[in-house]
């Protein structure tokens, strides 16, 4: 009977080692609905934002690498390229409505104007923003004719000053694609 108990705990054993136990836990993951691959002027890896839709809009979970600490402004803009070294080709914040920048802004804020990132010593800049009321395609979405960008300035936004919240340069930029990858 010993031996009975043994046989079946050891194929127990081996079935939970077949199921999953060397699978990339990325499998699991849900698959975003856009993203943007970050890089900075001189084409290296600098992070990655992930798009979701859900009920109240979207959801942007973003990974950003290589950054001292400190805090930076990072806004979604306008035209979705990413041309080296100064991404102005991502042209100005995203705001389809016409609207000042800046949440402290009396006649602010435009779609565009996120919250600040703040990386701290020897970490990977992290964060979750929402987008309330935003589409990622059609009428009024992030997607449209000319696409949009994510950008990473060098400095922080001062969420008031029109247009950019004197934000600095643009350090690291990412052209939003549909579907995940």
């Amino acid at each position: 009977m010993v031996r009975g108990v043994v046989a079946l705990g050891a194929l127990a054993l081996a079935g939970c080692a077949s199921t999953g136990g060397d699978k990339d836990p990325a499998a699991n993951l849900p698959i975003p609905d856009a993203y943007a691959q970050l890089v900075d002027a001189r084409g290296a890896d600098r992070g990655r934002v992930d798009i979701f839709k859900d009920s109240s809009g979207l959801r942007l979970e973003v990974v950003a690498r290589g950054f001292a600490a400190g805090t930076y402004g990072m806004h979604v803009h306008a035209v979705g390229q990413c041309d080296a070294p100064a991404f102005t080709s991502a042209g100005p914040h995203w705001n389809p409505t016409g609207a000042q920048h800046g949440r402290d802004n009396p006649l602010g804020a435009h779609h565009g104007d996120l919250p600040n990132l703040v990386v701290e010593t020897d970490t990977i800049g992290r964060a979750t923003l929402r987008l309330v009321g935003t589409r990622l395609t059609g009428e009024g979405g992030v997607i449209d004719a000319d696409g949009a960008a994510f950008v990473i300035h060098a400095g922080p936004d001062d969420m008031r000053t029109d247009p950019s919240g004197n934000s600095g340069g643009r350090v690291a930029c990412g052209v939003v694609v549909a579907g995940g990858a």
